[in-house]
């Protein structure tokens, strides 16, 4: 009886370090889209959509959601190639340019060409073939759903400040006082240029900064050189798995 009460426990245990390591590893994956790895500040990747239609913390909002939702969708299907890929995510931005379509109008205009131009987003297309290719599908579907957020809060602050300088409106509303001018050209996509520019550069300064205060700053902007060999992050989920699969 003892034995059999040992080994239950032994289970419940077991189960709870499970549960606890999968949102650890969810947690890890969705931190690593929004400071570790940003497909924007970081990665650079996806500049195409970020720099035309952040004109306005609206547009860039609905840019952000709209490829989060691809994002998560389209990471969950695994051990699939390219051309595979290429069929899933354009099956799942037809049924989100549909659902614009229908319920926003207004954002799906505004948004235009770059919606379905989300089907070769290098974003999509790059976290599908070196995560969600190589990993389960839970884990995946947070790393979509954590480079989508990533995407999303940087469009959003994008076409906020561009949105504020070049209109003095955030989201649509004004808060400028109406002595404020404009600069017009951050309400265009050329304006994006300098706002990107000023977010990234305030990014390094920050990290500058801690570096000389002595913090650890080796986490934010540091991507992945998928030299695993040699790499020092202990809570890397990809290489988690891959030993995991060896043992």
């Amino acid at each position: 009886m003892s034995e059999r009460n040992l080994q239950s426990n032994e289970s419940v245990s077991a189960k709870a370090g499970r549960e606890e390591g999968a949102m650890n590893r969810a947690g890890e994956r969705l931190y690593n889209g929004i400071v570790k790895e940003n497909p924007t500040f970081v990665l650079m990747l996806g500049m195409c959509p970020t720099l035309a239609v952040t004109t306005s913390a609206i547009n860039g909002l609905g840019m952000g959601l709209t490829t989060l939702v691809v994002l998560a969708l389209s990471n969950l299907p695994n051990r699939v190639r390219i051309p595979a890929f290429i069929v899933i995510i354009a099956s799942f931005v037809t049924v989100v340019q549909l659902l614009l379509e229908a319920y926003r109008p207004d954002l799906n205009k505004a948004l235009g060409v770059y919606i379905p131009l989300i089907v070769v987003n290098c974003i999509i297309l790059g976290r599908a073939e070196s995560y969600s290719y190589s990993n389960p599908p839970i884990p995946s579907l947070f790393d979509g759903i954590g480079m989508g957020m990533g995407f999303t809060v940087a469009l959003t602050c994008i076409g906020l400040v561009g949105e504020l300088l070049g209109a003095g409106k955030a989201f649509g509303f004004k808060i400028t006082p109406d002595s404020f001018e404009p600069v017009r050209i951050f309400a265009q996509a050329p304006g994006a240029f300098f706002v990107l520019a000023a977010l990234v550069a305030v990014q390094n300064y920050v990290k500058a900064a801690g570096e000389r205060a002595g913090k650890d700053t080796s986490k934010i902007g540091s991507g992945c050189s998928h030299d695993c060999m040699n790499c020092s992050e202990k809570g890397c989920a990809q290489r988690f798995y891959d030993n995991e699969k060896e043992e």
